[in-house]
């Protein structure tokens, strides 16, 4: 892995490193980059290092259980890591697994997880910026909403 920056630093001492590559993958997925910035680039990956320390600190043993699964069913359908796979692939698998369609062994319900993930990437992407996500209010800026007050 590259030289870490703070967010990734601070939830590879809570996940792992090779989780944190996953959950950027993932996050790069569910939010990818278009005319705005993406899951990762807009925060999410800042909130969840904040929230795992406090609200969501019940999910860190999921989210390591999750995320190696999810990791080890790209390597079982495609030979490599969930973050290497292209963007389609990495689609398809993520459909698969909020339905519950597996083929490696999970120790946690796949759905249940992807499901959790998800709103937790919503919950990032566009909550008040003093959670940690959205930095600069910019999932904000794109849809419109104007803080006043």
């Amino acid at each position: 892995m590259a030289a870490h920056d703070e967010v990734t630093t601070r939830l590879a001492l809570v996940l792992g490193d090779a989780a944190v590559v996953t959950l950027r993958s993932v996050l790069e997925r569910l939010i990818p980059d278009d005319d705005w910035p993406g899951g990762w680039r807009a925060g999410c990956g800042a909130y969840l290092a904040r929230q795992f320390a406090g609200d969501l600190a019940d999910w860190v043993p999921r989210y390591r259980a999750g995320l190696a699964a999810l990791d080890a069913e790209a390597r079982l359908r495609h030979a490599c890591a969930f973050a290497d796979l292209a963007a389609d692939a990495a689609d398809a698998l993520l459909r698969d697994i909020e339905r519950g369609v597996t083929r490696a062994d999970w120790p946690i319900d796949a759905a249940a997880f992807f499901a959790g993930a998800v709103d937790h990437a919503a919950e990032g992407f566009y909550s008040d910026p003093a959670n940690g996500g959205n930095h600069a209010g910019i999932a904000w800026q794109m849809v419109g909403f104007v803080v006043t007050g």
